[in-house]
């Protein structure tokens, strides 16, 4: 096949497909779609509603057990329902490229990134080794990534989040295909490096090829795709201009998705500010403080960097204090030293009264049963093997619980997650993704702990369970009076939860101070950059520019 035909007509076109795995009902029902040259086309949806089955489809991604029909699936005029495997190898790199979400699963952490980019260069290209070498650090510059040489010689594992997606982008285009699919690629990315991916995305698409995004992230949609197809249970049940889709829907489906997408991730309102009120002093127990927190680290090109730098903070009983920046901020750093699991360079941590820098291992495992930590994704933090109620059970043996009250301990804690008896013979891979969410927090709260980290904890999730768990973990903070430490690359979903708001960048607080003062009268640059990144649903025409300079 010749990957530079270029025939009349759309680039990819979709009639009628479906598909079914084994004997089960399809997952795609008669999809029907078109992609332009030049143009984005953004597929949005809740979990399970097709995106990603419509997407890996047509990169021949589905499986062996996949049962795909179609009256035409077509790409740069091409039957790909004619291709075999090594047909669709040659295809996949060469003409389409894929941009998968999950960075870290999608590299070979036994691989430098430098041999990952390289990899399409060598299968698609008669480039020699240094040509190619030198392909592979240009790649690198035109994705944003500083050093090249440097990170090229790393592992995945090694970089962070943002410089890992930027890395998987660089290795998808590294062949200048004719179709990029990004299937959600920006979750879990900072606002800033959210802002510098879609940028990047944008500047990709050019009169000759075309960009297929998958997304539940209404906000990326908004600023970022031509045309929407909305999807659920496998149809699309409305498709159309991104104006007319998100300025004037028309199913009931896309209406429900757009509410809780404005409750939870668009610019506030803002108010007119007459006069500058002072910014009102918190009030409570402080159950959480640290005072002075830096620490270092030597980096794998041997120089000492410090990734903090003097942090300070106090968390109260009954308050939420969210805590944003861009990755490399500080910000893990920080939650793994309120841990205990590193140990400071200088300062010290506070928690429940009790300061970790004179406690023994033994005394700080039960000290730090007062804090618990609700991760981003809790697939991966719980054991595929067990069910809920064993989940459960291990979590009430560490708090020291009887064994003959954790059956109706668990039912309790189910009960304040809105959860029914009926998931605890379930495996976490049988539940929706809500659901893991709301086992993770019932988990957590095994131990009656009186704070909470959360952890980037709605990111993955889709944007109507989102606002559930944030309605949710509030609802919990009232009635058990926990303290919440909120820790989330998503400006809109802090402004929605937090009381006062932590701003770092570059291993230090360069603002603080409750939630209303920090958003409507930001003092610092980098704050003023965040906040613009909230997205608004006519978005996608506004500049990134300004985000560029000041994240870069």
């Amino acid at each position: 096949m010749n990957a530079n035909i270029q025939p009349l007509g759309p680039l990819v076109d979709i009639r009628e497909l479906n598909v079914r795995f084994g004997h089960a009902e399809p997952v795609l029902h008669g999809v029907s779609l078109q992609i332009h040259r030049g143009e984005c086309l953004a597929l949005v949806g809740e979990s399970g509603s097709g995106k990603s089955v419509t997407a890996r489809t047509l990169a021949g991604l589905t499986g062996k057990g996949a049962q795909i029909n179609a009256a035409k699936l077509a790409f740069q005029g091409v039957d790909l329902r004619e291709l075999d495997e090594r047909s669709w190898q040659r295809l996949r790199g060469a003409s389409i490229g894929f941009v998968m979400q999950d960075a870290l699963g999608a590299l070979d952490p036994l691989r430098r990134v430098g041999a990952e980019v390289e990899e399409p260069l060598q299968l698609h290209t008669r480039l020699g080794s240094e040509a190619r070498r030198l392909r592979v650090l240009q790649l690198l510059r035109d994705v944003g990534i500083p050093e090249p040489e440097l990170r090229a010689s790393q592992y995945p594992w090694q970089l962070s989040g943002g410089l890992r997606q930027r890395a998987l982008i660089a290795s998808a285009i590294a062949c200048n295909p004719r179709l990029i699919i990004a299937d959600e690629p920006t979750t879990a990315l900072d606002a800033t490096v959210q802002a510098q991916v879609i940028a990047l995305l944008e500047s990709l698409r050019g009169e000759d090829n075309a960009l297929l995004m998958v997304s539940h992230d209404l906000s990326v949609v908004s600023r970022l795709a031509d045309r929407v197809a909305v999807m659920r249970h496998g149809v699309i049940v409305e498709q159309g201009t991104t104006e007319q889709v998100l300025q004037d829907p028309r199913h009931p489906y896309t209406q429900l998705l757009l509410r809780a997408a404005r409750a939870v991730h668009f610019q506030p309102e803002r108010r007119v500010l007459t006069a500058v009120a002072p910014d009102p002093q918190p009030e409570g127990e402080v159950l959480l403080e640290a005072k002075g927190l830096s620490k270092s680290f030597v980096g794998p090109d041997g120089r000492k960097r410090t990734v903090l730098n003097q942090v300070s903070l106090q968390l109260r009983r009954g308050e939420t204090l969210g805590v944003v920046g861009e990755s490399g901020s500080g910000k893990t750093t920080l939650t793994r030293l309120i841990l205990g699991l590193e140990t400071a360079d200088a300062g010290d941590v506070w928690v429940a009264g009790q300061q970790w820098s004179t406690l023994d291992a033994k005394e700080k495992r039960q000290a730090r049963k007062a804090v618990q930590v609700v991760f981003q994704d809790p697939l991966n933090s719980f054991d595929p093997r067990y069910t809920v109620q064993r989940v459960l059970f291990e979590a009430l043996a560490v708090a020291g619980l009887p064994r003959r009250d954790w059956r109706s301990r668990a039912l309790q804690l189910l009960e304040l997650v809105r959860l029914d008896a009926s998931v605890l013979s379930r495996r976490p891979i049988e539940l929706s993704g809500g659901q893991r969410q709301r086992i993770a927090i019932a988990r957590t709260l095994a131990c009656e702990p009186q704070i909470l980290i959360c952890d980037e904890p709605v990111s993955a999730l889709d944007v109507s369970v989102q606002a559930q768990i944030l309605e949710l973990l509030d609802d919990l903070k009232q009635r058990l009076g926990l303290a919440c430490l909120f820790i989330s690359h998503d400006l809109g979903v802090i402004n929605h939860v937090s009381d006062r708001v932590l701003v770092m960048k570059d291993g230090e607080v360069v603002e603080s101070g409750s939630v209303r003062a920090v958003f409507d009268r930001p003092v610092h640059a980098y704050t003023r950059a965040l906040i613009a990144a909230i997205p608004t649903l006519d978005a996608r025409h506004e500049p990134t520019e300004f985000y560029l300079q000041v994240a870069i």
